[in-house]
Parts: structure tokens; sequence; C-alpha cells
């Protein structure tokens, strides 16, 4: 896949410790079984050891895998492991039973374990929904003390014959944050330039979305977008392009020739800031479905530590892909 090879192999250097709690899910133990015999990561599978060694000996798998049941003290870490969960929690009224009790669902337990350092990160959400999956995220791993939301992005890998350009770009956010102001879009960017460092070693060109290019319409929302340039320049890592750009003019290079004044090739676009949560889900989808780029996400970014999550509809690659990214991010974090 074009340039997001770099990721797998960069995952491939360290072999990070991921955590999966959904370790009855065909797809989770395919991608497993694939990121371990192809030296990935090293995965922890979160359920009954018996019953998991059972499919996995279905599937042919021959080697051994880390397992924690969380149904029987959690491998020798309960009380380790519901000791955290209070702590956390005793604010909104969990007692230690209630911990206690808590850490036997798969998905908390893993949350638990990344924000312990047990594991390197996770990787969820075939089974649960992105809303159950976010939730225990934010409430056991949290947001990084860089940032002060949780954000997320898409990478957009466009290796078809018929793409323009044969990379992969990244677009934000097209998954969590709804309605951002000027301030939330900056640091959506800013979030986004540390991410595309992070992944792929290569200088960020961000650039803001609107249905304006360069003061072409006059509007609020166009200068909302113009005040989160302003902040974002001063904070976001590599290049922010200076005006509003329409996609065209971000995307296509001879249509930015044409559109934005003094435009030069070291002004392509590789990040694209969608003004909200509404253009940003649609216009992935678009790309995905239409033009036919594959989307790898939603990606979090600014957790404390990395914890991705997976759409329900995924299949192996997706799940492996995913597992890939949360390796970068952890060798990143470290």
């Amino acid at each position: 896949m074009a340039q997001f090879s770099s990721v797998i192999e960069k995952a491939m250097a360290s072999r990070k410790k991921i955590v999966f709690p959904e370790a009855k899910d065909e797809r989770i133990l395919d991608a497993v079984i694939r990121a371990k015999y192809e030296s990935l990561c090293e995965p922890v599978l979160i359920g009954d050891v018996d019953e998991i060694y059972r499919l996995l000996r279905i599937k042919g798998f021959k080697g051994e895998i880390e397992i924690v049941d969380s149904s029987r003290h959690c491998s020798g870490n309960a009380e380790k492991l519901s000791a955290a969960y209070f702590k956390l929690r005793k604010h909104k009224g969990v007692t230690m039973e209630g911990a206690i009790a808590a850490i036997r669902d798969p998905l908390i337990c893993a949350a638990l374990m990344v924000h312990l350092g047990m594991v390197d990160g996770g990787v969820a959400g075939a089974v649960y929904t992105t809303s159950q999956t976010v939730k225990t995220i934010l409430q056991i791993i949290g947001c990084s003390p860089e940032y002060t939301f949780v954000s997320s992005f898409f990478l957009m890998v466009m290796d078809q014959p018929h793409h323009s350009r044969h990379e992969t770009v990244m677009f934000s956010d097209c998954g969590l944050v709804i309605d951002p102001d000027a301030e939330a879009l900056a640091q959506i960017a800013y979030s986004g330039s540390n991410s595309y460092l992070a992944l792929f070693d290569e200088n960020p060109v961000t650039g803001f979305l609107s249905f304006s290019t360069c003061g072409s319409a006059s509007h609020a929302k166009v200068h909302e977008i113009k005040k989160a340039i302003e902040l974002a320049k001063k904070v976001a890592p590599g290049k922010i392009l200076p005006d509003e750009l329409q996609f065209d003019a971000a995307f296509a290079p001879e249509v930015a020739a044409r559109k934005i004044p003094n435009h030069s090739s070291s002004d392509t676009v590789n990040i694209f800031v969608f003004p909200n949560l509404e253009a940003g889900n649609i216009g992935y989808k678009i790309a995905e479905r239409i033009g036919g780029a594959k989307a790898i996400g939603p990606i979090l970014q600014g957790l404390q530590q990395p914890f991705n999550d997976l759409s329900r509809g995924c299949n192996v690659d997706d799940i492996f892909n995913a597992v890939a990214v949360t390796c970068v991010q952890a060798q990143s974090r470290n």
C-alpha cells in the first residue's frame, strides 16, 4: 500500500505488546495469528484460556500466545487492576467491590492493562460499539496533558492505478469531535501534525478545508477557519497553509496553482482538517466508496497511551493495520 507499508515496517521493528479484549471474534483471532506470524506485535488476548486456545487450534495456530482470563482473577493481577480502577472511578461512586466486579469486563481489563503499562497499547471495537470503547478508554486511559481533548483521524491510502496521487494522507477529525470551534480545530491540526510525524517521519503540510479558497467567500464559518489557521501556526509542527482551502485546491496541484497565490510544490497538503464532523465523516466515506481509497481508522490521538477503536464491520486487514498504527503510536510515546 502506498506509503503505509513503512508504518508496518516500523511496527515490526519493536514488536510492542498489544492487548485484544474481543478474543472470541473470529476476525480478531485471524488478525492476531497474522500479527504473531509476521512479527508485527506480541498479542495479549483476554478471555477463557481453554476456549481461546481451542479456537486458535481450530485455525491451525500451533504457537503460544499470552492470554489473560478476566473472569478468573485476571491471571493473578486482579488486586492490582481493581485497585487502579477504584482509584480512577471512586469519585463517581465506584466501591472496591464494584471495581472487583468491573474488571471482569474484558474491555475494562484491557484498558487498565494499558493504563498501568502492563501492555503498550490496545485495540477493540470489532464487537464493542464505538460508544462503549471510547467511553471506557477516556475514563481509564484519559487525555494526555499535552491536549485538552481526544480527537481522531483516518489514514486514506491511495494506491490504485486511477489515483492521481499515490500516497497516504490524513483526514481529521472524521470520527469524534462534532462541531469544533477555532481553538479545537487548531488543536486537531496540532494533534494531526504530531501523529503524521510519528507515523511517517515526513514533514506534515496541513490544509484547513472550507467552501472558500483564499477568501473567495465571506462568511462567519470562513472567518472561524481563518482564526483556527492563525492559532495552529503558533503551535503545530510542519507547514500550515496560510489560507482556507476548498478540497480541490488542497488536493490537486494543478488546481492549487490556479487558485492559491504563490503556491509551490512544497505546499502539497497531506493533512486535511475538516471544519466539522459532518463534513469529515461524509468526506472520508466518499473518498473510500467512490474514490477507491482505503480508509484506516478511526485512529485516536491525544490519549495518554495508545488504544484504538475498530468499526464493527472491520475485516482482518483493517484490524492488522490498526494494530500497526497502535504499535507506532506506542513507539512515539516511548
